[in-house]
């Protein structure tokens, strides 16, 4: 039976979100809010709950997670980042983007894309989420929380509980953030691309 924390999503109470972090540190898989959409994730280095989040997700091993960053010099230990990309990047955290960028030694090799050696990286707009990672002090593993034959994510807590109380270990019910999914863009090389557009504005990086 999963835990429910009801966390403001402008004041974060503390002591949930310490709780939170906690239950992340011992192996948990979480549901938690961002300024896109929810999203499902856990610590980094543990290959249990990467495997429970893809079994939740019916999702193969070519699928992409995120790293959930706090900030971008975070982002910068595992992503090798040019300067060209580093002033968009500077210009753009935090906020709904998700960058595909060339990852680094820390980046542990089951997490990167199989044939590029790319990660995708992000560092959201939203208390909650930026509370949850100053706590954790590291990045989360994290993809957006869409259920198998279904096109868009999740967005009611209540029903997230019903489907997942038995699958996860905690549900963070942060109101109601939405459902558009981030804009992804491909940093990798010289010129960015756009492979997705979302809910960040993708102009500036159509224009790069």
């Amino acid at each position: 039976m999963s835990q429910f924390f009801q966390i403001h999503y402008e004041n974060p109470q503390q002591r949930l979100i310490r709780q939170a972090a906690d239950i992340i540190h011992q192996g948990g898989v979480v549901v938690y809010p961002t300024d896109s959409a929810y999203a499902i994730g856990c610590h980094i280095g543990d290959k249990k709950a990467v495997d429970r989040i893809r079994r939740i997700r019916n999702l193969d091993d070519r699928h992409n997670f995120t790293l959930m960053c706090r900030d971008l010099s975070e982002l910068a230990i595992y992503a090798r980042v040019e300067n060209t990309a580093y002033r968009l990047l500077k210009a753009y955290t935090p906020g709904p983007y998700t960058f595909i960028l060339q990852a680094t030694r820390e980046v542990p090799r089951r997490l990167m894309h199989p044939k590029r050696r790319t990660i995708g990286l992000r560092v959201p707009d939203f208390a909650i989420t930026q509370a949850l990672l100053a706590d954790l002090g590291e990045p989360l593993m994290s993809t957006t929380l869409i259920m198998p034959g279904d096109e868009y994510p999740l967005i009611d807590p209540y029903e997230m509980r019903d489907l997942l109380e038995h699958h996860v270990d905690l549900i963070i019910d942060g109101g109601f953030c939405g459902m558009e999914p981030t804009t992804v863009v491909n940093m990798v090389d010289e010129v960015p691309s756009v492979i997705r557009e979302g809910k960040g504005d993708a102009t500036p990086f159509l224009q790069a």
